[in-house]
Formats: structure tokens, sequence, C-alpha cells
């Protein structure tokens, strides 16, 4: 049994150490909203915070999260349902195309503005690694300055 908050919800999951935190989520939580992409922590679409951190839920195991707050992209909106500033400006950008990606760069664009309110481009492109096959990059980026800016709003 391994205890962890998911979302702000304490949870116990019965499963194995090893088991990959994405598949608990996903399987054991009914929480879809990280994907399987590559399976090597390399493509960004499964991402999770794990104490706050941008983390490959993929390549992530359970045990490493033992009593850790995790946040999916479910999580992400305020307790009365008010979309998170990065989600609202990832819809006024009109960012997403398919969407499989989407969750991921949400979570990774969370967790760059928690550390660094006002990215420069230069700082977006070596903390968001994150792959949209759509290649909807422009709207990102433009998405992750109006969140910033709106942050800096209040």
């Amino acid at each position: 049994m391994i205890s962890l908050i998911v979302n702000g919800l304490p949870v116990e999951i019965t499963a194995q150490d090893d088991k990959p935190l994405l598949w608990a989520l996903r399987e054991d939580l009914g929480l879809l909203g990280a994907k399987y992409g590559c399976g090597v922590a390399q493509c960004g679409a499964c991402r999770v915070l794990v104490d706050g951190v941008s983390t490959p839920s993929c390549a992530t195991t359970l045990g490493d999260v033992a009593g850790a707050s995790v946040i999916t992209v479910e999580g992400l909106p305020g307790r009365d349902g008010t979309l998170s500033l990065v989600q609202q400006a990832w819809i006024d950008e009109q960012v997403p195309q398919c969407g499989y990606c989407q969750p991921g760069f949400l979570v990774a664009v969370t967790d760059l503005l928690a550390r660094t309110p006002r990215p420069t481009d230069a700082e977006i492109d070596e903390a968001i690694t994150n792959i949209c096959r759509c290649g909807t990059y422009p709207r990102i980026r433009r998405a992750i300055h109006r969140a910033a800016a709106a942050q800096a709003q209040g």
C-alpha cells in the first residue's frame, strides 16, 4: 500500500513500489489527464507536479512518490473550478489542436512560472522540452507570456 496526496486528497494505492506513477494515476485512480507518449521521459505528455516539480510520471515509480504531493492536470483548476492562469491563457491563445500533449505542457508551464514568473524566450526553450506533434509552439509561447503577464498583475 502506497500513501500519497493526489490533487489535494490523501490516497492509498495497493500496488507494487515499482509501478509507474502514470499507470497508477490512470488505472487505479481514474485520472486520465496525464498521457502515455514515449515511455522514456522524453516527450512530456505524462508530466505531473511532484511536490511542485514537473516530473515525468512514466519514469517515476509509486515508491518514488510515497508520501509526496502529486498534482495532475485535473488538479490545476481552483477548488471552485476556476481555471488556472495557465489554463485560461491556453484557451485565450487557442493553443490545442489535437490536445494529446497539452496536459503535460500545462503542468510543465505551471512549474516554470512558479520558479520563473517572467520567463524569457530562452528560459522557456530551456525549461519546456515537451513535444507537440501538431506544432503549436508559437501559440504555446504566446500563452506562456500571457499567463506570466496575468500572474504579474495579481
